[in-house]
């Protein structure tokens, strides 16, 4: 697959999409692949996007571990779980909580073979707010599917 033509470009990958434009690549390619790159407790404790309308789940892969903070070391290995394989290009979207460690896992692919490789803008639950919170912006902000486990 080529280059999704509404990325915004970024060095190291194929570019950033908002949330909407994530879900419309997943929708469109049935190849695609959501790869959520936040924390077990993130994932337990905030929720995680519900991609059952498409037929698939998120894969849910660790960029660092909590409260460590540590690179997951099997962080490729675990990319490689999902059925994508360098070269094989295949889009694999990369999602965090603010769209700051899934540009590292996106950089991390592209330079690993796999892709076109995405991040997602503003992430699942966006940036901190003026009123101290997230929620704002983002997947859960842009009424896109998602569950709480």
């Amino acid at each position: 697959m080529s280059a999704h033509p509404d990325a915004r470009p970024a060095a190291g990958y194929a570019g950033d999409l908002t949330p909407q434009q994530a879900w419309d690549l997943l929708a469109d390619d049935p190849d695609a692949v959501l790869v959520d790159v936040r924390t077990d407790a993130e994932w337990r404790y905030v929720g995680v996007p519900d991609l059952r309308g498409l037929d698939r789940q998120a894969a849910l892969v660790e960029w660092v571990s909590y409260p460590s903070g540590q690179p997951n070391p099997q962080f490729l290995t675990q990319v490689a779980a999902t059925g994508a394989t360098p070269g094989d290009g295949r889009a694999l979207v990369f999602l965090c909580r603010s769209g700051q460690r899934s540009v590292g896992a996106a950089q991390a692919a592209t330079t690993a073979g796999y892709g076109p490789a995405y991040n997602v803008l503003e992430g699942f639950e966006g940036a901190t707010g003026d009123d101290g919170h997230r929620g704002h912006e983002g997947w859960r902000a842009a009424g896109l599917p998602w569950v709480q486990p």
